[in-house]
């Protein structure tokens, strides 16, 4: 759409229509307009799947792995194709905007969303999230680049105040966002934190760099309720405030303009970046372009991509010759752990949805087997908080279907709405006028005997009943203003009683709707468990007396989620005693960890081979099969560095003190810290195995190619301009065709201005058959020579001698090479 066409749009519209276009008119929609034949665009939330905008678990989505998984396949063109798979979700569901991807950092391994995030290097982390986009926005539909900026933890994440220095803000915090908008995306959020003393909604830093210096000429929308004024924002750059239709903008943004507070051409722009957003997906037309579609890809296909993308981002940690597992060699295998047959496949928060279905490692793995292999499997101590109602195990107590009965009733008990539901976890249940109580019920068949827990989460006033025995009965309040927690993941209160194996009773858990309460309520149940003990022998049984054992241990959904951040990096429960116990009876133990963020591992030299599987998705068992049985490598390469214990962490903190939170360590993050300090992690940043081995022989540096008059100008050229090649030549030394990611860092020994010891500057992909030997060029872009200068409010290149270093992961680095560049004048700070 044209400048001209979009004057002419304007010029239909009066004061009070533009403004309404600026808040959303509802939850999930922006406003229609008809005088300009705009209908209201509908968002969802994502990254990992596209929701819609109903939370109903009857309307699954395709759920793919964690953002922390594409993060680890350092493949853009396979972070694309996912992009592809969303946009083709968002088309079969009616959304135009899927607000993806999230580009803040890894900061601290603490950070409660670390799942949502792709790494902890801003390089890494933008080719990823610009591949992601131009998958999505490729088929019409629109990406969010969220959440601008440096919102890298949860505590007090509605009013921390980030304090950051400039040059980490544009070299680290910024550099994703500057990379979203190179790749053309459509759409800008922000966060709810403050920044240098202002809220993100009405930050300078929307008009500069955002609007000014990047170009961005998309529309900068609100995270959801984030907007604390009405001037502020309005003349900060923010466009759109979301949710609808209450709003601090409206009539008081109308009163703003009229008494000159506010200029109108203010409003003009915010209304022609949203028309152009419009345009861009089709919401200006007739026939929506982007939603004329919605086949989308066949099932089998989207099941091939997404077991593909499991595999592809599992990370090897170790192996000791273990993996892979030949099936013809195994009589017996041992399947142990809880997240074996109930794995967490995403993170907790806004971000979930309901997946079309889940293959469990235990399923992925008995598919792989044939009927000759013995499979046994052992849960261990229980590692999580009870589950919601488990259809297998409850019936609707109206139609005896599998599922619960969602009723809504008056203050009176009368039924203003019934339903059958397949979750005991009801985040938007329909709320008719007078509707006063959501009730959850159902009949329970106990498989096992004993004493079962049962929980009602909410707030407010609850109860939960068995067979009319009351457990839970009370008033609640609401203890957090963080929309997270009050509508998708509040705490529960539980009770116990004795049931009977086979004996059917009747369950019933109720929340009063009362105002500022939220929407969500769970109804969760957990059966008898094992003594701790008991269930680490049977576990340590079942490991001695098989060829092979396989345990699956991870966090919980208490440990890693939006609206709160972690408190430790253990694994909750007795999940490392279930480890050594395992390995002690079995030295052929494979540990599979199911985690979206670094946890401990205090027995890892202990096993035999650990494997990271992240939040896998709905293919999680698929894909880990696939790797287990050596049908495809384990492709993933780490995208944060894990340390061995969190004591020995350089960056952790995310708690503010007296409001703010100060990144003190400057330039210095991930696997840039762990280099300051001197420390040794774990497994550092990019570091990931194969089924074969590599040896890297030699690396060569091209000249840069640009004239001489241009390398005068080198702090003027683009920030995607090829600065210069480095050629590395490996050879595949193992058995089997295999996959490496080269990695080419970049050290400034004797630099005027502070460095950190060598950053990221460039990656690829190498192949080949074994005892072949491969050239692969990586491109290192300007970008990556250059630096933030607060005296000159700009980007500077140092002149000079540049260390290239070359290999598998930012802690082994065997080839080095020199690079030259001519630089400007004067790159004081």
């Amino acid at each position: 759409m044209t400048e001209e066409e979009l004057a002419r749009l304007l010029d239909k519209l009066d004061l009070p229509q533009k403004v309404r276009l600026l808040t959303g008119a509802t939850t999930w929609r922006t406003a229609a307009e008809p005088a300009v034949a705009l209908r209201g665009m509908t968002m969802s939330d994502g990254p990992a799947g596209v929701r819609g905008e109903a939370w109903d678990e009857r309307d699954t989505s395709v759920l793919l792995p964690s953002a922390s998984a594409l993060g680890a396949l350092w493949d853009e063109e396979l972070v694309a194709h996912l992009g592809g798979l969303l946009a083709a979700e968002a088309r079969r569901k009616r959304v135009d905007i899927v607000l993806a991807p999230t580009l803040n950092l890894h900061r601290s391994p603490l950070g409660g969303r670390h799942f949502e995030c792709f790494s902890e290097d801003p390089e890494l982390t933008g080719r990823t999230g610009a591949a992601l986009i131009r998958g999505i926005q490729a088929h019409g539909v629109a990406a969010t680049a969220k959440h601008f900026a440096a919102n890298d933890s949860e505590t007090d994440r509605l009013s921390v105040d980030v304090r950051v220095g400039e040059r980490a803000l544009r070299e680290v915090y910024l550099a994703p966002f500057e990379a979203a908008v190179r790749a053309g995306v459509w759409l800008v959020m922000t966060g709810y934190n403050g920044l240098n003393g202002r809220t993100m909604t009405e930050n300078p830093l929307l008009d500069e760099p955002l609007k000014g210096e990047w170009g961005f000429d998309g529309a900068v929308v609100s995270d959801w309720g984030a907007l604390r004024s009405t001037v502020g924002p309005a003349l900060a750059g923010q466009d759109l405030a979301m949710p609808g239709p209450e709003s601090l903008w409206g009539d008081a943004l109308v009163r703003a303009v009229r008494d000159g507070v506010v200029p109108e051409g203010v409003i003009d722009d915010k209304v022609s970046r949203l028309l152009r957003l419009a345009d861009r997906v089709g919401a200006l037309h007739p026939t929506p372009r982007a939603l004329q579609d919605r086949a989308g890809p066949a099932p089998r296909a989207v099941r091939g991509l997404l077991r593909r993308a499991v595999a592809a981002s599992t990370v090897l940690l170790r192996n000791d010759g273990v993996l892979p597992l030949a099936p013809a060699r195994l009589r017996t295998l041992a399947v142990i752990g809880t997240h074996a047959v109930r794995p967490r496949i995403q993170g907790g928060g806004s971000a979930g949805v309901y997946p079309q279905h889940v293959t469990t490692p235990l399923d992925g793995i008995r598919a792989a087997l044939g009927p000759e292999v013995r499979l046994l499997h052992a849960p261990g101590p229980a590692s999580a908080s009870p589950p919601p109602l488990d259809v297998r195990e409850c019936t609707d107590p109206r139609d005896g279907h599998p599922g619960v009965l969602l009723r809504v009733l008056d203050a009176r008990g009368r039924e203003l709405y019934a339903g059958h539901r397949f979750s005991g976890r009801q985040l938007e249940p329909p709320q008719p006028p007078g509707a006063h109580t959501v009730e959850i019920s159902a009949r329970l068949l106990p498989a096992a005997g004993g004493e079962w827990t049962f929980g009602v989460g909410g707030f407010g006033r609850m109860s939960l009943t068995v067979d009319g025995r009351v457990l839970v009965r009370g008033q609640f309040p609401r203890a957090t203003d963080d929309p997270a927690v009050v509508h998708v993941n509040p705490p529960c209160q539980y009770g116990r009683t004795v049931l009977a194996s086979g004996h059917s009773v009747h369950v019933v858990a109720r929340r009063e709707l009362a105002p500022d309460t939220g929407r969500a309520t769970l109804f969760t149940a957990s059966p008898p468990l094992p003594e701790p003990a008991a269930a680490l022998a049977e576990a340590a049984g079942a490991a001695r007396s098989a060829d092979v054992a396989v345990v699956v241990v991870g966090t919980s959904e208490d440990s890693e989620s939006e609206g709160h951040d972690r408190a430790d990096l253990a694994l909750p429960a007795a999940q490392n005693a279930l480890v050594r116990a395992v390995t002690a009876a079995n030295p052929r133990t494979v540990v599979v960890v199911n985690a979206g963020g670094p946890v401990e591992m205090p027995w890892r030299e202990e096993a035999a081979a650990v494997l990271l599987s992240w939040f896998p998705g709905q293919e999680a068992g698929s894909g880990l099969a696939d790797v287990l049985f050596g049908r495809t490598e384990p492709g993933g390469r780490l995208p944060t560095t894990w340390g061995a214990a969190l004591t020995d962490v350089p960056v952790t903190a995310t708690r503010p003190e007296h409001g703010v939170l100060r990144y003190e360590e400057g330039l210095h993050v991930g696997y840039r810290a762990w280099l300051r300090a001197g420390r040794e992690p774990a497994y550092w940043f990019g570091h990931g195995l194969g089924y074969t081995t590599w040896a890297y022989e030699a690396m060569t540096v091209s000249a840069w190619q640009g004239d001489a008059a241009a390398r005068g100008r080198a702090a003027e050229a683009a920030p995607d301009d090829e600065a210069f090649t480095a050629s590395v030549r490996l050879r595949n030394t193992g058995p089997r065709a295999g996959r490496e990611v080269v990695q080419v860092y970049l050290a400034r020994p004797g630099s005027a201005v502070e460095r950190p010891a060598r950053w990221l500057a460039g990656y690829a992909c190498a192949e080949a058959e074994p005892g072949a030997a491969v050239t692969v060029p990586v491109r290192v872009p300007v970008r990556a020579l250059r630096h933030w200068s607060p005296g000159h409010h700009g980007w500077r290149t140092e002149g000079g001698t540049y260390r290239v270093l070359a290999g598998p992961s930012a802690g082994k680095l065997p080839l080095t090479a020199e690079a030259h560049w001519a630089g400007t004048a004067d790159v004081s700070g």
